[in-house]
């Protein structure tokens, strides 16, 4: 009898133990084994989006065209970028439009308004793509043997072999990558040195996604995958397989290509050896 009594006791404690020691929802990084688990699209409304399952911070920052180090910073993230299920990431901040309100006031006075059109001016000059900056030349013989291209510290190769059957549009609603054409299970490659950052399905368009950081700027997006054979958080080296060419969220077999730079979609073909 008294074993008995002992034994209930020495439960009830374990359970109202368990129940205290958790006081937060378990972050998302814990709620997954590798790929995303998420069953919901991603979809920002209103420049807020709140947490799912299975979501990670680059994914968000990804969909919502940013820099994942703007997003943290908006909503006041650390990293390694954990984040909770039920939490509301911005991804602007409200208070930066009250500033533009105050900064674009029109003024009647005459020579405010020509030290306006001399602002708008060197404002132009100074939002003019620095991209350039960042982007090194490659014409050399060499470069078109070895098939990799150096640029800002990262080694480029390209992603699969096919046929580009669509290019990089600068329009607003162009295509931001490139499409690689070919048979269904073609293998897909790391076009350079990185680690997953995501791998799954919940970004509307992308169908079976992998996005790998290759340092503080640059990432690269591998989209309609049939199969992911990498996982979130592993290290992957140039021309290592991390998928097989799929159709998944698409019209035809193939594979979608894109390179950002600090959050914004840039032409690949910049980026990649000549064939």
């Amino acid at each position: 009898m008294l074993k008995t009594y002992l034994l209930i006791l020495t439960t009830v404690c374990m359970l109202l133990a368990g129940c205290s020691s958790r006081h937060t929802p378990a972050p998302v990084t814990s709620l997954s084994s590798g790929k995303s688990s998420s069953s919901q699209k991603i979809h920002i409304k209103n420049n807020r989006y709140q947490v799912q399952k299975g979501d990670t911070l680059f994914a968000i920052a990804f969909s919502a065209n940013k820099d994942v180090r703007t997003i943290a910073q908006i909503n006041g993230i650390k990293p390694p970028y954990v984040i909770y299920p039920g939490q509301m990431i911005y991804v602007e901040n409200p208070q930066n439009k009250n500033k533009k309100r105050k900064k674009y006031t029109i003024s009647t006075d005459k020579s405010s308004k020509k030290k306006q059109k001399n602002n708008k001016i060197t404002k132009k000059e100074l939002d003019q793509p620095k991209q350039r900056e960042y982007v090194q030349k490659h014409s050399s013989k060499n470069d078109n043997e070895s098939k990799v291209i150096f640029s800002n510290k990262v080694r480029w190769r390209w992603p699969a072999v096919g046929k580009v059957t669509k290019r990089f549009s600068s329009k607003e609603n162009g295509y931001k990558g490139l499409q690689i054409t070919n048979v269904e299970g073609a293998p897909v490659k790391a076009a350079a040195d990185g680690v997953v950052v995501y791998a799954g399905s919940a970004l509307r368009g992308y169908g079976n996604l992998i996005i790998l950081k290759h340092n503080d700027d640059y990432l690269s997006a591998y989209a309609h995958n049939s199969k992911l054979e990498v996982t979130e958080q592993q290290k992957v080296k140039v021309g290592q397989k991390i998928a097989e060419m799929g159709s998944t969220d698409a019209t035809k077999t193939a594979l979608r290509f894109e390179i950002r730079f600090r959050g914004q979609a840039v032409n690949p073909v910049k980026y990649l050896p000549s064939k």
